[in-house]
């Protein structure tokens, strides 16, 4: 890691915005564990989907994979370091679940178990809270071939899975989430083709949908029935939905998007069915009993927010992008739609969980230059949506903490190295690690806030 003084930086963010976040805010950053270990062949780890996709002609930016990434599982203990002098008070990752139990099913591997044993504790001598996840895509390859998460089997061999990690590692989590943003599962690795496994079936993703929330009961049950220490909970992808224009056609669109996007597993997981709605024409197999194992009481809600959805029944010039503008993703800067989404969520689920923000940040084209990364358009960013999450406490909604989607540059799925997310610039040549100028900012406005809050 290379840190340098950044004389020039934006202002911290504002006093009164640190008051109105609250005095237990937690402040984090996030990673996820195919994204940045590598190793992918190392200490008895097992292959994966994404193992599999990457290697398919044509999947991903030239042919890129996450074989080695940023070298996390070797250099972790840098790493560690790194979130620490962050000033972070949390860390989020996930748990490779063929690094665990390379088949999916059967024995576990002691290595791949040390490993995690070995970050959680090294976490936690740093002060640092670690907030891990059960799957974050890299379903073990054993399963696919079985029939992957179209096989309702796969669900009851997740349950034993996650048992298996709350028990081994529950006691020291500041918690431990079942599913990341099961929606890129479904709809993105299994009816557009875009990530793994690649099946483009509209029918086959609705029924993984319904096994992801069935496997996410069953896997809540099990860890409350061997007494799990830590708070559980999932983590959802979610957007605000605007219609592009005020036309009762545009305003159906608007609410059959949010239906797919938001509803469709907010209504199952808190109101115990799929929400009907005249464009949604495919509902999965549903058996008796699913629906009430899929509502289990949760102890929080992680929300993933990057940016709104524009809705629209024709095919109209969409309205031109916010002020902030947009992220080298193309995906519009809206951070109001976060306040609109929390606020929504709130009236519409009484009795929601305690949320955390557990991914929000942006891809930008950053270079490094002279030993720094000026990337201010990420500073306003976070700032911007941190006020966003103000307003909506301001308003009633219960966030308890946000964790920046990324800690470093990493390898970003389909789009290969391509585009960088990271508070730290890495060089995947060399695999330094430089703090960008928004993680001096992030720092810095990480302890202002704290003053405030406590002053």
């Amino acid at each position: 890691m290379k840190s340098i003084s950044i004389p020039d930086l934006p202002p911290v963010l504002s006093a009164a915005t640190a008051e109105r976040l609250g005095r237990g805010f937690t402040w984090g950053v996030a990673t996820s564990a195919y994204q940045i270990e590598g190793a992918v062949d190392e200490d008895g780890r097992g292959p994966s989907i994404w193992d599999a996709f990457a290697r398919q002609p044509g999947r991903t930016v030239n042919g890129e994979s996450g074989a080695v990434a940023c070298d996390h599982y070797r250099r972790w203990r840098d790493d560690v370091a790194l979130i620490a002098d962050l000033g972070v008070d949390a860390y989020r990752f996930s748990i490779a679940w063929p690094r665990v139990q390379p088949l999916g099913l059967g024995a576990f591997n002691a290595k791949g178990l040390d490993f995690y044993d070995r970050l959680v504790d090294g976490l936690l001598a740093r002060g640092i809270a670690p907030h891990a996840t059960l799957y974050h895509w890299d379903l073990p390859q054993h399963l696919q071939d079985l029939g992957g998460w179209g096989n309702r089997d796969t669900a009851f061999h997740f349950a034993h899975y996650a048992d298996a990690m709350a028990r081994r590692l529950g006691d020291r989590l500041a918690s431990l989430a079942t599913h990341n943003e099961p929606w890129c599962t479904a709809v993105l690795g299994h009816e557009i083709g875009k990530f793994a496994p690649g099946d483009r079936d509209p029918r086959l993703a609705a029924q993984v949908s319904h096994h992801l929330l069935l496997s996410h009961g069953l896997a809540m049950a099990a860890m409350r029935a061997g007494a799990t220490a830590c708070p559980l909970g999932i983590v959802l992808n979610q957007s605000s939905v605007t219609p592009a224009t005020a036309s009762p056609a545009d305003q159906a669109a608007a609410r059959t998007e949010y239906a797919r996007f938001v509803r469709w597993y907010m209504d199952p997981l808190f109101h115990g069915e799929y929400p009907q709605d005249p464009g949604i024409a495919r509902h999965p197999q549903v058996r008796d009993g699913d629906m009430a194992l899929i509502r289990q009481p949760m102890d929080f809600l992680g929300i993933n927010y990057y940016t709104r959805i524009w809705a629209s029944r024709g095919q109209p010039p969409l309205p031109a992008p916010a002020a902030l503008g947009v992220t080298d993703m193309g995906w519009e800067v809206y951070p109001d739609g976060l306040r609109e989404l929390l606020v929504g969520l709130r009236a519409q689920y009484p009795g929601l969980p305690p949320l955390f923000i557990t991914e929000n940040g942006m891809a930008s084209a950053d270079t490094l230059a002279g030993g720094r990364v000026a990337d201010r358009q990420r500073i306003d960013y976070v700032r911007a949506h941190l006020e966003a999450i103000a307003a909506a406490r301001d308003q009633g909604v219960d966030v308890r903490g946000y964790f920046y989607w990324s800690l470093m540059d990493n390898y970003e799925w389909d789009s290969g190295y391509a585009k960088r997310f990271g508070l730290v610039h890495v060089d995947y040549a060399s695999q330094q690690r430089t703090l960008k100028d928004s993680a001096h900012w992030y720092r810095a406005s990480i302890a202002a806030s704290r003053e405030a809050a406590h002053g």
